[in-house]
């Protein structure tokens, strides 16, 4: 019987596991013959501040509903999932890394439809600020499933691939964050002004939103058996954990 709130129910886990298990072995031999990364191989780093909007619905995530009353640091990075050449489209990857006061804690991404169930399909798109995102797998908050979205206000990146950046090029890319449940309506709760950080690159910058979740959330044990053993494959646990500044 089909799950009514958006998670599959105990007996579709070993469903999620034979699914991370092939995805672990497909990502092993794309390491080998794209190494290190086998999907968004380039990608642009950014960073900026996030800053929370009034009196926004909240969510069942503890970090998204407390907010904060100043800017939070941000570091982003923005990239192309095959590595296919602009303008040809290909889906788009937004990975952002937040001061929680903390610990950092990553919210990864991926261009999809944003309509249901539109959102749980990746769609490729020729230009990021064209995208529509979203995490594509949910949340566990105090509530249940949530979803977390971000859509372009103003502006764009300066590239997807950073051998295509201008160096004159400073321009401020705008996102409204939202978040869903998973056949909900998307609710704003923070805007995230992000522009290209030169002075940094991507080299062993690496996002795990399992490993590193929002405050107030954890993942699904099916989520962590779906996704985890290809991150265990590309990603080292030791790896930079470069902080927002």
């Amino acid at each position: 019987m089909a799950s009514t709130t958006g998670i599959p129910p105990r007996s579709e886990a070993p469903v999620a596991r034979v699914l991370g298990s092939l995805l672990g072995r497909a990502f092993a031999v794309g390491q080998q013959l794209r190494h290190p990364r086998p999907i968004h191989p380039r990608g642009v780093v950014l960073s900026g501040h996030v800053r929370w909007i009034p009196d926004a619905v909240p969510s069942g995530i503890a970090w998204i509903d407390r907010g904060s009353e100043r800017p939070v640091p941000v570091v982003a990075r923005v990239s192309r999932s095959i590595g296919l050449p602009a303008p040809l489209p290909d889906i788009i990857g937004l990975a952002l890394r937040v001061d929680t006061g903390g610990e950092p804690a990553d919210i990864e991404l991926a261009s999809t439809g944003w309509t249901v169930p539109a959102r749980f399909v990746l769609l490729p798109h020729r230009r990021a600020e064209r995208a529509r995102f979203s995490t594509l797998f949910p949340y566990r908050g105090e509530r249940g499933p949530v979803l977390v979205g971000a859509r372009t206000r103003a502006g764009r990146p300066p590239a997807t691939d950073p051998r295509e950046a201008a160096p004159d090029d400073d321009v401020t890319w705008s996102l409204t964050l939202g978040h869903a449940t998973a056949v909900g309506t998307w609710h704003p709760f923070a805007v995230v002004d992000l522009r290209e950080d030169t002075d940094q690159n991507d080299a062993g910058l690496r996002f795990d939103a399992v490993r590193r979740p929002l405050p107030g959330s954890r993942a699904y044990a099916w989520v962590r058996a779906a996704r985890q053993p290809s991150y265990a494959r590309v990603q080292p646990d030791d790896g930079e954990v470069r902080m927002p500044r």
